[in-house]
C-alpha cells in the first residue's frame, strides 16, 4: 500500500529523541529547534511527562465521554488557573482545526447568525469551515467554499470597521491568531484587536483568539492576546498542550451556554490525553516555562536583529520569524546539512523558529552561532 503524499517527505528519520534534541536511525543528532510545528512544548521524552501517562495506562487508557471523566475536571481547574481565564468552560476535543470548528459553531448557536471575519494570510486548519476561514486558496476543495467568509487586510483598523458597519447584523463571529505562524510571524496590532472587541461587542458577535500555534506559553505569556490586554469570547488551542499527544481544546466565556448535545466528540478528553495534557500545563507552572521562553525568546530577538544580511525578525518570545532573501532555502539547508539544526519555513522567505519552551541559554547561542557563520558564507 502507498501512503498518500501529504508533505514533501524529509529523507531523516527520526528514531529517538530527548529534551531539545532527536536522533536519526544513523545515531545522528540533531538541534530541534522547529518541535514539530510547534507541537513540542516541554521537551521531547520530559521524564514526567513519560511517567504521567504510563501511569494512566496502567489504571485505564480510553473510555468515551458516556462516562465522568476525572483527569478533565483537573486538567480544567489547572488550566484555568495558569492561564487565567477563570469565567471560561473549557470543550476538550483532538486537533486545532477541531478546535476552530466548534468555535464557529458556538458563536453560531449564540447569535444565530453565519458569517465569519477572517484575516489575510491566516491558518485556521484544514476541516471545513476552519479551510474556509484559512488564505489559501490550493488548499480549498469546492466544497469548502463559501460565501460566509469575509477576509480582510490584516492589522487593517479601517477595513475591520467598515465591515462591520456593512454587516455587523450578520457577522456571528471573528477569528485572529495573536501571532500567525504559517502567515509569516505577523502579530496582531493593539489596535486592531481591540478594535475586535469593541465592534463585537457593539454588534454581539464573538471574538475567537485562535492560539493554536501562538498560546500555550509559546510567546512568554500563555495567550499572545494577552500582551495587548484585550480578552477574546472563545480561546482555541493545541499543539503545545499535549506535547505530542493529540488533543485540542476551547475555553468559552459564561456568556456563550454551551448546552449538553451542542458539541460532541468520541475521542476528545479521554485518559490519556488528559494525562498528557496535564503532564505539560503542570511542567509549565514547576519550571516557570512562561518566563523562560520570555526571557530566551528576549535574548534570541535581541542578538538576531543585530545580525546583518536578515532582512526583518519578527515575533514573540519563542516564536520566531527570521525573513532572509531568496536564499533562506539554502542557509536552512546548510543549518540542517552542516550544523544537524531542524528550523521550519513561512512565505515569504522566512526561516521559523519554534523551540521547546524549555531551551537554555547555551542551546540558543550555539544556534546563533551556526546562522551568523551560515549568513557570512
Amino acid at each position: 500500500m502507498n501512503l498518500f503524499d501529504v508533505y514533501p517527505i524529509n529523507p531523516i528519520s527520526i528514531e529517538r529523541a530527548s529534551g531539545s534534541y532527536i536522533w536519526d536511525q544513523e545515531g545522528t543528532r540533531y538541534l530541534d529547534l522547529y518541535g514539530g510545528h510547534a507541537v513540542i512544548s516541554i521537551g521531547h521524552s520530559h521524564p514526567y511527562y513519560i511517567k504521567r501517562i504510563k501511569e494512566q495506562l496502567d489504571k485505564i487508557g480510553f473510555y468515551s465521554n458516556s462516562i465522568r471523566i476525572p483527569q478533565q475536571e483537573e486538567y480544567a481547574e489547572k488550566l484555568k488557573a495558569i492561564s487565567g481565564k477563570e469565567d471560561y468552560a473549557l470543550f476538550l476535543c483532538n486537533s486545532g482545526a477541531e478546535a476552530n470548528e466548534n468555535a464557529f459553531k458556538l458563536a453560531s448557536f449564540y447569535n444565530g447568525r453565519k458569517k465569519i471575519i477572517a484575516f489575510d494570510k491566516a491558518f485556521h486548519g484544514r476541516t471545513s469551515l476552519a479551510v474556509s476561514a484559512t488564505d489559501n486558496p490550493s488548499i480549498v476543495a469546492p466544497v469548502n467554499e463559501t460565501e460566509n467568509v469575509i477576509f480582510l487586510p490584516f492589522n487593517d483598523v479601517e477595513a475591520l470597521n467598515k465591515t462591520f458597519m456593512k454587516y455587523g447584523d450578520e457577522i456571528s463571529s471573528v477569528i485572529i491568531e495573536g501571532i500567525q505562524g504559517v502567515g509569516g510571524i505577523r502579530e496582531a496590532s493593539k489596535e486592531l484587536l481591540q478594535a475586535i472587541r469593541k465592534n463585537c461587542d457593539k454588534y454581539d458577535s464573538i471574538f475567537i483568539a485562535d492560539s493554536i500555534q501562538c498560546g500555550y506559553g509559546r510567546t512568554g505569556s500563555f495567550f499572545s492576546h494577552d500582551y495587548h490586554g484585550v480578552s477574546a469570547d472563545i480561546y482555541t488551542m493545541a499543539k503545545g498542550m499535549g506535547n505530542g499527544f493529540p488533543i485540542g481544546g476551547v475555553l468559552i466565556h459564561s456568556k456563550i451556554q454551551a448546552k449538553h448535545g451542542m458539541l460532541g466528540t468520541t475521542f476528545g478528553g479521554n485518559h490519556l490525553a488528559c494525562a498528557a495534557a496535564l503532564a505539560v500545563v503542570e511542567v509549565i507552572k514547576e519550571e516557570n516555562l512562561l518566563e523562560n521562553a520570555k526571557q530566551i525568546g528576549n535574548y534570541l530577538l535581541k542578538e538576531l536583529r543585530g545580525f546583518s544580511d536578515i532582512r526583518e525578525i519578527r515575533g514573540r518570545g519563542l516564536m520566531i520569524g527570521i525573513e532572509l532573501d531568496e536564499k533562506y532555502k539554502a542557509i536552512r539547508q546548510k543549518l540542517l546539512d552542516e550544523d544537524k539544526m531542524f528550523t521550519g519555513t513561512a512565505k515569504p522567505n522566512i526561516i521559523r523558529i519554534l523551540p521547546a519552551l524549555n531551551i537554555d541559554k547555551e542551546t540558543a547561542d550555539r544556534f546563533l552561532q551556526a546562522l551568523q557563520v551560515q549568513l557570512k558564507n
